[in-house]
């Protein structure tokens, strides 16, 4: 989905794929794919992979599965992205993460817990990088439609929505360099998607003129 949102935006497409018949399929849509599988690839391997690309998008994961599994993924699969962009010589990075479940008085089984402490760690190792990151946060995804409004911002309530609904949020986000180096939660709501990201671009203004403000503030004492 969303290497069809950036291909509508003239956008070059490249990929990560395990299995041949998807490299096939993809190729059809004109999307480059490299076959691999991301628990087995070296930083530099993966670092080819992405060629000359502007930007990486990590939207890997587990799925649930075994401890081992997630953490192979969700956990070491961010690290070794971040590595391997940072060797690609790419600065952006974009990481698709989770909205963690808010609704702490019902019964998480420890399988449930475990996958938001290793997204929570992956979350934070990227945001400590150097790069130039973007962490988003859906909630629950769904197979159904998308409807093209969403709620986004740095805290958002735990619900639904739409894989397509992310898809073209992210693909804003991409083209947005001013949201950078921020989480952002997403879930369904009233804001056409296009408007949702300029807002919160305009609040990452904002907020960067504030912090250079700081900076200066100690010589006006």
């Amino acid at each position: 989905m969303l290497a069809r949102e950036l291909l509508a935006k003239g956008d070059t497409v490249h990929g990560l794929v395990r299995r041949d018949g998807q490299r096939t399929d993809l190729a059809t849509q004109g999307i480059h794919a490299v076959v691999g599988d991301l628990t087995d690839l070296s930083v530099t391997e993966l670092a080819d992979a992405f060629g000359n690309a502007d930007a990486v998008v990590f939207t890997a994961g587990s799925n649930g599965g075994s401890a081992q599994t997630m953490k192979a993924i969700d956990g070491d699969g961010v690290t070794l992205a971040i590595e391997a962009t940072r060797h690609a010589g790419i600065q952006r990075l974009a990481l698709v993460s989770v909205l963690p479940e808010s609704w702490r008085e019902r019964d998480l089984d420890d399988e449930v817990e475990y996958y938001f402490t290793v997204k929570k760690q992956a979350d934070v190792a990227l945001s400590r990088s150097d790069l130039d990151w973007l962490i988003l946060r859906p909630s629950l995804l769904t197979e159904d439609p998308g409807v093209g409004t969403v709620s986004l911002g740095p805290a958002e309530f735990h619900g639904q929505i739409p894989r397509a609904d992310v898809a073209a949020t992210l693909a804003e986000l991409l083209h947005e360099p001013h949201v950078n180096r921020r989480i952002l939660e997403l879930n369904t709501g009233t804001t056409p998607i296009e408007d949702a990201v300029k807002a919160n671009a305009r609040a990452s203004d904002g907020r960067a003129h504030v912090e250079q403000g700081d900076a200066r503030s100690p010589g006006k004492q």
